[in-house]
C-alpha cells in the first residue's frame, strides 16, 4: 500500500480545529483506497514565534520540503500584532512561500445550488459560478526591489520577469485544457508598463495552447464584471496584487469564505489551505466551519497526489452534508435542518466520504 508523507501546519486561532477535520475526512477516505497517510506536524506563526521566537523555523521548511504535500491551517492574530514585523505571523508565510517556490496560488469559487441564496448577490446571477483564480504567488509588489519608508514616504516596486510570467501564465492554460478551455488575463496595462509586460507575454504562451480562448480584462472592471455577471469567467489568471484582491471578493459569491479551497503549487511542493484567516474570536468554540479546510484537501489529493478518485468522493460528501441540510453557525439561516459543531460536519463529511460512490 502506498503511504504519502503529508506535513500538517495547523497554526493560529482555528488551525488546529479545521486541521483536525480535515485529517478525519482524510483518513476515512483513505479506508477504503489503495493509499495511506503519514502525519507529521510542523510549526508556522505566532505559534512558532511563541515557542521559538521565529514565526517560521527552519525545521519547518525542511520537515515541508520531504512531504508529498503540506495541509496548512491559518495563521495570525491580535495577540502578534504588535511585533516588529518581520516576527510577525505574516511575514513567516510570505517567507514560507518563497523558500517553498510555491509561485502559483489556485482559487476555485463554486457556488454550491444548496446555498445559492447564502450569497449576497441576487439567485440567477451565481446559480452555477465555478470559476479558478489564478494567481501568482511569489513575485510582484510583495517582493519587488526596491522597497522602505521613511518618516514621509512609503514605497514599493511591482516587478515581474518573463521566467515569472510564463510559468503563471502555462499553469493557467494547463488548468483551463481540463475545465472550460477560457483564460481570461487580468491586468492594467493601460497605466503600468509592467502589466503590459504581463499581457504581451501572456499572449504569446496563449499560440502553445491553440484550444483555449484568451481575453484579457484590466483589473478595475474585472472586479466589476465578478459581481455583474461573475458566469462569464472560467479561469482568471492574474498577478499577485490583483489576485489577492479579486481571489476574496470572488470568494463572497458562495455566500461564505468558509466554504473556499485553495492550493499553492510549484514545482517542488504544493500548500493547501483554506483561503480564510485564523479567527482568533471563535477558536476553540466548535463553530468554525471546516469545509474550506476538508475542500482544500481534496485540492491536495487531486493536484498534488493524483488521487481523482478520492478527491471526487470528498467533493460529493461534501455536496451531499450540504444538501442534506447540515450547516455549522455560520450558515444556519439557509436552509439549515441541522446546525453542527465543526467537530460534528467533520464526522458528517468523513462518514459520507468514506461510502460515497460519487
Amino acid at each position: 500500500m502506498k503511504t504519502y508523507k503529508i506535513a500538517l501546519i495547523k497554526g493560529d486561532g482555528i488551525g488546529p480545529e479545521i486541521i483536525d477535520e480535515a485529517v478525519k475526512v482524510l483518513d476515512a477516505v483513505a479506508s477504503c483506497s489503495d493509499f495511506d497517510f503519514s502525519y507529521e506536524e510542523a510549526l508556522m506563526g505566532g505559534c512558532a514565534y511563541d515557542m521559538t521566537g521565529d514565526p517560521l523555523p527552519q525545521e519547518t521548511i525542511n520537515i515541508s520540503l520531504n512531504s508529498d504535500a503540506v495541509l496548512f491551517g491559518a495563521i495570525g492574530g491580535t495577540k502578534w500584532d504588535n511585533l516588529p514585523r518581520e516576527k510577525r505571523p505574516e511575514s513567516g508565510l510570505l517567507r514560507f512561500r518563497k523558500e517553498l517556490g510555491v509561485y502559483a496560488n489556485l482559487r476555485p469559487a463554486v457556488v454550491y445550488d444548496e446555498l445559492v441564496n447564502a450569497s449576497s448577490l441576487k439567485p440567477e446571477i451565481v446559480r452555477g459560478v465555478d470559476l479558478m483564480v489564478v494567481r501568482e504567488l511569489i513575485g510582484g509588489i510583495y517582493f519587488g526591489e526596491p522597497k522602505g519608508r521613511d518618516e514621509n514616504k512609503g514605497w514599493n516596486t511591482m516587478v515581474y520577469t518573463r521566467p515569472e510570467i510564463e510559468r503563471i501564465a502555462h499553469q493557467a492554460f494547463k488548468i483551463a485544457m481540463t475545465r472550460s478551455k477560457r483564460v481570461c488575463s487580468i491586468d492594467k496595462a493601460n497605466v503600468l508598463d509592467v502589466s503590459q509586460l504581463w499581457r504581451d507575454i501572456v499572449t504569446e504562451v496563449a499560440k502553445e495552447y491553440p484550444e483555449v480562448e484568451l481575453s484579457h480584462m484590466y483589473v478595475d472592471n474585472a472586479a466589476m464584471q465578478l459581481i455583474r455577471d461573475p458566469k462569464q469567467f472560467d479561469v482568471m489568471l492574474t498577478g499577485n496584487i490583483f489576485g489577492d484582491i479579486l481571489s476574496d471578493e470572488a470568494s463572497m459569491l458562495s455566500g461564505s469564505i468558509g466554504l473556499l479551497p485553495s492550493a499553492s503549487v510549484g514545482a517542488k511542493i504544493g500548500v493547501y489551505e483554506p483561503i480564510h484567516g485564523s479567527a482568533p474570536d471563535i477558536a476553540g468554540q466548535g463553530i468554525a466551519n471546516p469545509i474550506a479546510t476538508i475542500a482544500s484537501a481534496s485540492m491536495m489529493l487531486r493536484y498534488a497526489l493524483g488521487e481523482i478518485d478520492a478527491a471526487d468522493k470528498i467533493d460529493a460528501a461534501i455536496k451531499r452534508a450540504l444538501s442534506e441540510g447540515y450547516r455549522t453557525k455560520d450558515l444556519a439561516q439557509f436552509d439549515a435542518k441541522e446546525v453542527c459543531s465543526t467537530s460534528e460536519m467533520g464526522s458528517i463529511i468523513a462518514n459520507y466520504a468514506a461510502k460515497c460512490k460519487h
